[in-house]
């Protein structure tokens, strides 16, 4: 690792140092006691897990009321969203803004901990499917998952936490409004009887749009059902999520996110996307014999998407859509005093089906009517064992592994081949179709993922951490069937990750830090090659520094900071020269918070979001200089009951991209809003 590319953040921590062989008296945090259910399926505090994760808590939801995820993320070191248009979006963890059929593939998405998507059915947007504006917090897990996670755990995991039962009856109405015809209202009832507690929540909200011909409308729902009997206690939750968006595409031409005249252009108003989504689940749980406890969770899921692919040649239409059905078990044993235990078995059951079909008429290699029309069966199975061993009374180990099974048996619903539908050459000089249809087969891929840790309590304020993990995320169904240029068979195997880092955590009564330096290498990524065939043979390095600081200055003033300085490179010459940077792979990515209690009912709050440069695409010749955007929040109370939120974005109002690239000889912006007002009135009772 290059340790002088890291000075910026390495400085920062130096001037700290004096802090942490500091022999001061414990005291208790000012700060909320956090618990984490993503590392192991059950609450943990995460200062006994060696793993880097960071938790979102519902104050913090509540304050930021993001009406796009990447709002609420970047504060998460080391992670972007990186926003599209509408609710789309794009995600980076320890990595560049990953795009592609499977780049998905390398997060695991979840809600109370349980996938969004199949392992091998991802999609790129998938977080707009989950009820993350009303959830009880957020939890990122920042490198490779624990044994508990598997497949596609191989930069990170977004798992969003639902908002329990609250033990007496309690109500909120809230609505809200803003630019351009957005308006949004939210409602949330929930209360405990006896032994059953329920809560409804539920949200909607409609967009007309910045760009020209664009806006949404959304409306997302959660039901959540806990039961606690004398043996078993029983968490059911029931999700369900509608969208429907008219989508803007990239503006092209140099720095044209700077052109007024140009910001609100869309060059493809025919472009939609609408995606609709139930999942359920009931978490059966209850304790046994000798410190024993036994956790089952089956589920349920279901989705279907249409849009249409603007950034195609001919705009094809493409429909996907998912039907599973799995279970979840773990089991965890003290097994001493000092070694506590877990296992279990994890199976998927899914049918998945992908179209695609060009209505407008053919051209070259781009024929009219159907491209795809395939399905394919999956079946997941997995078994994990992981524990803690307290070594003494000062150093914990958290260790685990996992070895998983995927099976594809993929049914293609059309003619084989490199033709068009009816069998026809295309209009080239060999006669092929930029589309390409495999035979129906069958895949199985099998791997093992495992880590390692060590946390190690310094002093009464100080801890070291030490974390070795290996990942893996199998190819996903549109890597192995969705295939161009005459590619009849990918042969792809399974992308490999090895993750090493090392850390320092403090915390005192007023002020608390947690930092990490890191280092992964990504090894058989599946690319694209210049023929436009899906292949194995990318590698990847990755290396930087995260820090999170939280400082109550007084009572009543509060800074946060979250910053990461992270190198993204590769490391071969299969798609450029190694050595070259990631194309979207920003070195430097911060944010920080200033929240002050002005009064025992008025809660102020300020925020600047800064992102640093980067290339536009793999050869390094073209960039975006970056942006630091400033953004402030006003919650006053009026009496028990009655609410306001005012929330500014972009007070400076800078010219900016949510996203920048340069592809097909043009530079494209997804450009950024210019400063934006929204005002949310709300009751409780």
């Amino acid at each position: 690792m290059n340790l002088v590319r890291l000075r910026p953040l390495s400085l920062l921590l130096a001037g700290m140092s004096p802090l942490l062989w500091a022999d001061q008296a414990p005291s208790t945090s000012t700060t909320m006691e956090q618990v984490s259910v993503t590392a192991s399926r059950t609450e943990r505090d995460p200062q006994d897990l060696s793993v880097a994760i960071s938790v979102i808590d519902q104050d913090s939801l509540d304050r930021i009321g993001h009406t796009h995820i990447s709002e609420l993320l970047s504060r998460a070191p080391g992670v972007w969203i990186s926003r599209g248009n509408g609710q789309e979006h794009l995600t980076a963890i320890r990595s560049g803004v990953l795009t592609g059929a499977g780049s998905c593939g390398a997060f695991y998405f979840a809600e109370d901990g349980i996938p969004l998507r199949g392992p091998g059915f991802c999609n790129v947007n998938q977080l707009f499917d989950v009820n993350g504006e009303q959830a009880a917090r957020i939890e990122v897990i920042r490198g490779p998952g624990t044994a508990v996670h598997g497949s596609n755990a191989l930069n990170g995991v977004i798992n969003v936490v639902s908002r329990a039962p609250s033990e007496t009856p309690e109500t909120q109405i809230a609505a809200e409004g803003g630019p351009n015809d957005y308006g949004r209202l939210k409602f949330s009832h929930s209360n405990t009887v006896g032994k059953h507690g329920y809560r409804i929540s539920a949200h909607g909200s409609s967009d007309g749009g910045y760009k020209d011909d664009s806006g949404y409308d959304q409306q997302k729902l959660s039901l959540r059902h806990n039961y606690s009997g004398a043996v078993w206690s029983v968490q059911s939750l029931l999700s369900a999520a509608n969208l429907q968006q008219e989508t803007a595409g990239y503006v092209l031409g140099k720095d044209a996110y700077k052109d007024d005249s140009r910001k609100r252009e869309n060059p493809n108003p025919d472009a939609y996307r609408n995606s609709k989504n139930v999942r359920f689940y009931s978490r059966f749980e209850r304790d046994g014999t000798q410190d024993s406890h036994f956790v089952v969770t089956p589920y349920l899921r279901y989705t279907d998407m249409s849009f249409l692919q603007h950034f195609l040649p001919g705009t094809p239409l493409e429909e996907n859509g998912e039907r599973s059905v799995g279970v979840q078990t773990a089991f965890y044993q003290q097994s001493s005093d000092k070694l506590t235990l877990h296992n279990g078995f994890d199976m998927e059951l899914s049918q998945a089906y992908l179209e695609q079909q060009q209505d407008s008429a053919g051209f070259g290699p781009f024929p009219q009517g159907k491209h795809y029309d395939y399905e394919v069966d999956a079946r997941y199975f997995a078994w994990f064992v992981g524990g803690d061993y307290e070594v003494s009374d000062t150093t914990r180990l958290n260790f685990g592994g996992r070895y998983d099974i995927q099976f594809y048996d993929y049914d293609n619903r059309m003619i084989s081949g490199n033709t068009a539908d009816d069998g026809t050459p295309c209009a080239t000089g060999n006669g092929a179709c930029r589309y390409a249809r495999p035979d129906d087969q069958s895949e199985r891929f099998r791997n093992w993922s495992f880590h390692g840790g060590v946390v190690h309590q310094l002093n009464a304020h100080h801890s070291f951490t030490a974390n070795l993990a290996h990942g893996f995320r199998a190819p996903q169904a549109s890597e192995l069937y969705r295939l161009q240029n005459q590619q009849l068979t990918s042969k792809l195997e399974e992308e490999l990750l090895n993750s090493a880092e090392i850390g320092l955590r403090g915390e005192w009564q007023n002020f608390s830090y947690r930092s990490a330096v890191y280092w992964l290498q990504k090894d058989d990524v599946i690319i694209q090659d210049s023929n436009r065939q899906n292949v194995n043979g990318g590698r990847t390095e990755s290396r930087g520094l995260e820090l999170e600081v939280n400082w109550a200055l007084t009572e009543q003033l509060l800074w946060r900071l979250q910053g990461s300085y992270g190198k993204h490179q590769y490391d071969n010459d299969a798609l450029t020269k190694a050595g070259n940077e990631l194309d979207t792979a920003p070195r430097q990515l911060a944010s920080t918070q200033l929240v002050w209690q002005a009064t025992p009912s008025t809660v102020l709050s300020l925020e600047a979001v800064h992102q640093s440069e980067y290339f536009l695409e793999a050869d390094n010749r073209f960039r975006y200089p970056g942006h630091t955007l400033l953004h402030a929040r006003w919650v006053q109370h009026y009496g028990e009951h009655v609410y306001s939120v005012v929330r500014v974005n972009n007070i400076e109002d800078v010219d900016y991209a949510e996203r920048a690239d340069y592809a097909f000889g043009n530079y494209r912006y997804f450009i950024g809003e210019p400063r934006s007002v929204f005002v949310e009135l709300g009751v409780n009772f």
